[in-house]
């Protein structure tokens, strides 16, 4: 019962995610092809409430559930790591018409091909973090 905050925190963001029609296909297409702002709303929306979030979050010095003060390190700028990550996470959103969270999603509206996609999502991280060391950050 305890995780059943997340249950409901997920079916709302499928609801919000079908709505939006952020899990369209079509409309990823046209975003990637510029051919609508559809997405690119969607997107600035994402990233404005994340901004808002983070001022809250800094002004009234709020805690994690652990108690623990929420401290937000800055990452150094680094060419390498924003080109070569942005390209395979845009390759791999516009190959597959998803991207992580409209996956699930997708798997709920009832596409078992998204099953592919989201192993193949989770074997690219474990990836990413064997190799982490080797690569440029």
């Amino acid at each position: 019962m305890k995780g059943l905050k997340y249950i409901f925190a997920g079916i709302l963001f499928g609801i919000v995610m079908t709505k939006s029609e952020a899990i369209s296909w079509f409309r990823i297409q046209e975003m990637f092809l510029f051919q609508s702002i559809h997405m690119y709303g969607v997107i600035g929306v994402a990233v404005i409430l994340g901004i808002l979030q983070v001022a809250v979050i800094k002004g009234k010095k709020l805690n994690d559930i652990e108690g623990e003060a929420i401290k937000f390190s800055p990452k150094a700028m680094s060419v390498p790591r924003y080109l070569f990550g942005g390209i395979i996470f845009g390759l791999g959103w516009a190959m597959t018409g998803a991207c992580p969270g409209p996956m699930y999603t997708l798997l709920g509206h009832g596409f078992p091909v998204m099953i592919v996609v989201i192993i193949s999502a989770i074997l690219g991280t474990l990836t990413y973090g064997a190799l982490r060391s080797k690569l440029p950050h």
